[in-house]
């Protein structure tokens, strides 16, 4: 049950962080900004090797979020830079983050084909 609260508190905090970000450099920092910055400060804390901790400890909370997204891509490359050599690191990535690639795709499809936008 811990679990479950440490991932509504870390998910939580990077919301909140990126909502402070936005609220305070107004109109400076869009939501693109933000986005850009979650992906690149995960791969970076990934691949220092602060991140995984961070995983452990918060679960979705911290795996779930764009963050998480560069967290992905960062170990991926790393494990097929190790197998595949200097060719891993352009595959790797994008092989470890497929399946929610694909899923986010199949569902922004479906939303799109069964909801009506609003004007």
């Amino acid at each position: 049950m811990i679990s479950l609260y440490m991932a509504f508190l870390i998910g939580g905090a990077f919301c909140l962080i990126g909502q402070l970000i936005m609220d305070l450099t107004k109109p400076d920092v869009t939501p693109g900004h933000i986005l850009v910055g979650y992906i690149s400060v995960g791969a970076i804390l990934s691949g220092l090797g602060l991140y995984e901790p961070l995983v452990k400890i918060g679960g979705a909370g911290a795996s779930i979020p764009l963050s998480g997204f560069g967290h992905v891509l960062t170990q991926g490359t790393l494990k097929a830079v190790e197998e595949k050599g200097l060719l891993g690191a352009f595959s790797g990535g994008v092989e470890a983050a497929a399946a929610g690639i694909t899923a986010a795709i199949v569902f922004g499809y479906l939303a799109a084909v069964i909801f009506n936008p609003k004007e």
